[in-house]
């Protein structure tokens, strides 16, 4: 199990980096694809600077990367970060299907 397979402070690091609206929605966006530091912070009301510390929030997380390109650093999802981010919450989504079907059991017995 990935739940298993991860030390505290990286499952930390991750449900921070998605606690914020706004890295969320980075993150959707260089999903699809690839964005420049300054391209992202021109899509939001807020500094460039707070862009750069969402961005390395959701970096550290691994949920993107970064590459210089020239001036500009380019961000990008990092697709293993991601498929681990899912792996984990396809996880917790069975353990509490279980837990909800284990509910239902003991209520229909009675």
């Amino acid at each position: 199990m990935v739940v298993d397979q991860l030390r505290d402070s990286e499952l930390d690091r991750l449900f921070q980096a998605l606690a914020d609206s706004t890295r969320r929605d980075i993150v959707r966006r260089v999903t699809v694809g690839e964005y420049t530091v300054s391209g992202l912070a021109a899509l939001y009301a807020m500094s460039f600077a707070a862009v750069q510390k969402h961005v390395a929030v959701l970096e550290r997380a691994s949920l993107v990367s970064k590459e210089k390109r020239g001036r500009e650093q380019i961000v990008r999802g990092d697709h293993e970060g991601l498929l681990k981010a899912r792996r984990l919450l396809d996880e917790y989504e069975q353990i509490w299907r279980q837990r909800a079907a284990r509910m239902a059991d003991i209520l229909t017995e009675g």
